[in-house]
């Protein structure tokens, strides 16, 4: 049996739950369309710092932010488009934004989705009219997470998406925790280096690490006691990055369809013709 059901909280929460399997989401329209927790039964995988959801003055610092319209930072906060200049901070704007729910579903899993579009403050950064759509699904272990991105521009709207999932892994586990990549080379973001990729030391102050050539649209974390936590990308998720700080409880693992400055070098970005749609995704499921 599914479950999408609306939680007393200090901010209008969404739970979506399989009963069956224990599976469950929490997800949080005013706080940019985010889904803030996942868990399967007793076992958390996505977890969220409640004190910088609920301050609307923070960003927040957990769940799966949404990523757009870049994802990264762009060199001096700015883009040149045309014959324009726009400014973007880190990560862009929907993270900050509120969605509407426009739909919810308990026939074949429990389901949510959520809107945004584009308005006069929006295109101060980003000229472009859109409209973007979150759909979240739970079913058995799995959480899957579907953006659909609608052009309604007169002119190829530029697409630079992706997802910064905080996975949870106790700051006790880190040295003993394994993510998958088969990256050869990466920017470290922390020394401002590329060079080759020689592993991942989960346990150092700050790890901030880009994989050039990771090879893949999936990743996977293994964490003691037989935990894994697959995650995978839609065909356009190519950049994944890597970061966690000392004394936190999360390692994230986040796919993006570009690297950063994607805006500025066009390097890896996508496009999406005047009125039509594109559809990118992630999935992350528990295996134990």
């Amino acid at each position: 049996m599914f479950v999408v059901e609306l939680r007393d909280a200090p901010v209008e929460t969404w739970v979506l739950r399989d009963e069956v399997s224990g599976a469950e989401a929490e997800v949080v329209p005013s706080r940019g369309g985010i889904l803030s927790r996942f868990r399967v039964g007793e076992t958390p995988v996505v977890t969220c710092d409640d004190a910088t959801l609920f301050d609307s003055a923070k960003n927040v610092r957990g769940g799966i932010p949404i990523l757009f319209p870049i994802a990264g930072r762009l060199t001096g906060d700015r883009y040149s488009w045309g014959d324009q200049t726009y400014e973007l901070k880190q990560h862009g704007f929907a993270r900050n934004l509120p969605f509407k729910v426009v739909s919810r579903s308990t026939s074949d899993s429990a389901s949510i989705t959520l809107a945004l579009e584009s308005s006069h403050e929006t295109r101060k950064g980003f000229p472009f009219d859109f409209r973007l759509q979150a759909r979240y699904r739970v079913s058995r272990s799995e959480l899957t997470v579907g953006l659909v991105f609608e052009n309604r521009s007169s002119e190829p709207m530029p697409l630079h998406a992706g997802f910064h999932p905080y996975f949870f892994v106790p700051d006790g586990e880190k040295g003993d925790v394994r993510i998958e990549t088969r990256a050869a080379r990466a920017f470290d973001n922390v020394t401002k280096k590329v060079g080759p990729f020689l592993g991942l030391d989960l346990t150092k102050p700050e790890i901030d690490l880009h994989l050039v050539d990771h090879g893949s649209t999936r990743s996977a974390i293994d964490r003691p006691g037989g935990v894994r936590i697959d995650v995978e990308g839609s065909p356009e998720m190519r950049q994944w990055v890597v970061w966690t700080l000392a004394g936190r409880d999360f390692v994230c693992v986040e796919p993006w369809t570009a690297a950063a400055d994607a805006l500025s070098t066009r390097h890896g970005l996508l496009f999406v013709d005047p009125g039509e749609k594109r559809t990118i995704g992630m999935s992350v499921r528990l295996i134990r």
